[in-house]
């Protein structure tokens, strides 16, 4: 009996991988002559890519393959979509949902409700995301402050059992219904009134799921080695991945301390603790402005507040003490402290709050600027500000740090409203183009990795961050040589450059640093 010769596995490999059985197939998108980064860190290297229903569905070479569009990679770098993890995207993703800000920075896919803040009602969130049809892919946290408030409102005490109960539904149906864990925000209200335990409560909630405790933790400066330890012991007890949102050191007397507070991250994961840290490449940060008025000010909502601020033995108190946290900071000053949107007057908008107490026809003292402060508190829900407290030593330290993901900490915005932090345009662009080209403390390979299968695989996104068969077709097209960010403080809205094309699902959402307007995105849940 003549038997057939035997193929090796091998051999039948190389044949699928160089195009074998290519010929006659069609597809969707063909990306040609490419240099491939997977996502996984690995070396680049050279092949086609075919993309057929969303899906990616071969790597190789497939220059016998036809298909309804096709385009030239040559020259330039082929990834996966880039994954943001920490965004606050709630509102606008229904008022701008092409989303242009992230789509031109290389992001495919979100994760928002950080720091505490999400929509609370997670079925009905989504259901708002497929009727609306975004150019992103979200996916969200439930946010431990918005579950507070629902049970307890803005008061400064700790639940009763059943309180704590309630808050734990709350937390269990939003898992259930497709949150990708619980964040918290402990430095604002109402989380800066919960202690340990209770939030210990409502993460092995979300761990019943298999969720992530993703934490703006409760200091990042004077006590951030504590804070970090929390964070860490929250994940530890729970049983659950930890995500450390925006890991910095703020403030002068605190620089260089990101040395042992990387030394924490990775005491943790020596002993088996799976946590993670992500970071915007900013030396500014940005939040509220009512971050710098102390928190016992804000418990029993707006007229509880507005009560203290118009008592002047109390108003008194509240600017001597936050004079006293300045003068603990080494600032005069909050000529560190800029305005990025008031809404009752934008004329503020991009001016420092020195600058606006002099506008007022006040001394640059810190108890009258404490006065403008309360002044603009007093007047308005929100004053999102842009707080100029790191240093550029730190920030490259911690950006070298193998766990360590890029997110922007940003909102979508609309084009040329209000002053917005550049991280809301540039964080990817400012990775790639400066840290990467320019000063080549990571490779490209490295920073590619972090922006796609590392978050993809902590945050549990099971077809995405990869260039593989089968992933969903999520892929960014860009020049190595080219790829910057243009936005600056001083004009923040501008979008990179250096991006070819940008597909989503297996549409080309942007074609030559201009959005084609296509809305593919999809909600993004455990698993998917």
């Amino acid at each position: 009996m003549i038997r057939a010769p035997r193929v090796s596995r091998v051999v039948i490999f190389l044949l699928l991988v160089c195009g074998y059985g290519a010929v006659g197939q069609s597809y969707d998108l063909i990306i040609r002559n490419g240099k491939i980064i997977d996502g996984t860190g690995n070396p680049w290297f050279y092949a086609d890519l075919g993309v057929r229903d969303g899906k990616i569905v071969a790597i190789g070479n497939l220059k016998e393959a036809t298909a309804s569009a096709t385009l030239d990679a040559k020259g330039l770098i082929v990834s996966p979509g880039f994954i943001d993890v920490h965004t606050h995207i709630e509102g606008n993703e229904i008022r701008i949902p092409t989303a242009g800000n992230f789509i031109l920075d290389g992001v495919t896919s979100v994760v928002t409700g950080n720091c505490g803040s999400s929509s609370q009602d997670i079925a009905d969130y989504f259901r708002k995301i497929d009727s609306v049809k975004t150019s992103i892919n979200i996916a969200t946290l439930i946010g431990h402050n918005t579950v507070r408030r629902a049970v307890l409102g803005d008061y400064q005490r700790d639940p009763t059992s059943d309180e704590q109960q309630a808050m734990e539904l709350l937390v269990e149906k939003a898992m259930q219904d497709g949150a990708v864990g619980l964040s918290t925000g402990l430095i604002y209200v109402p989380g800066t009134y919960s202690k340990t335990e209770e939030v210990v409560g409502l993460a092995k909630a979300a761990a019943r799921f298999g969720g992530v405790y993703a934490s703006h933790i409760r200091n990042e400066g004077d006590q951030v080695t504590e804070a970090i330890d929390e964070a860490i012991s929250i994940g530890e007890v729970a049983g659950m991945p930890v995500e450390i949102s925006h890991f910095k050191v703020t403030y002068k007397p605190n620089w260089g301390r990101s040395i042992h507070t990387l030394e924490q991250v990775e005491r943790a994961r020596l002993r088996g603790v799976d946590v993670t840290i992500d970071q915007y490449p900013y030396v500014a940060s940005s939040t509220t402005l009512s971050t710098t008025v102390p928190s016992w000010v804000f418990p029993g909502g707006k007229d509880s507040v507005l009560w203290r601020l118009n008592d002047k033995t109390t108003r008194q108190k509240i600017k001597k003490e936050m004079t006293e946290t300045l003068k603990s900071k080494k600032l005069k000053n909050y000529s560190y402290a800029l305005i990025a949107r008031y809404a009752p007057d934008s004329t503020y908008n991009g001016k420092t709050i020195t600058d606006v107490n002099k506008l007022k026809g006040r001394k640059t003292k810190p108890m009258e600027e404490a006065e403008t402060i309360l002044e603009l508190v007093a007047s308005t829900d929100r004053v999102q500000m842009v707080y100029f407290s790191m240093d550029e030593a730190d920030l490259r330290r911690i950006l070298q740090y193998p766990f360590n993901m890029f997110a922007s900490d940003a909102g979508i915005n609309r084009y040329g409203t209000n002053m917005p932090h550049p991280r809301a345009y540039g964080t990817n662009a400012r990775v790639l183009g400066q840290y990467v080209r320019e000063l080549q403390l990571i490779r490209l390979e490295e920073a590619i990795r972090r922006m796609t299968s590392l978050p993809a695989t902590k945050f549990n996104l099971r077809d995405r961050g990869l260039l593989r068969e089968g992933m969903a077709a999520d892929i960014v097209i860009f020049d190595e040589r080219k790829v910057g960010d243009r936005a600056t403080y001083e004009k923040p809205h501008a979008y990179s450059e250096g991006f070819e094309y940008i597909i989503v699902n297996g549409q080309i959402t942007a074609e030559k640093g201009k959005h084609t307007g296509v809305r593919n995105g999809v909600v993004l849940k455990p698993g998917r």
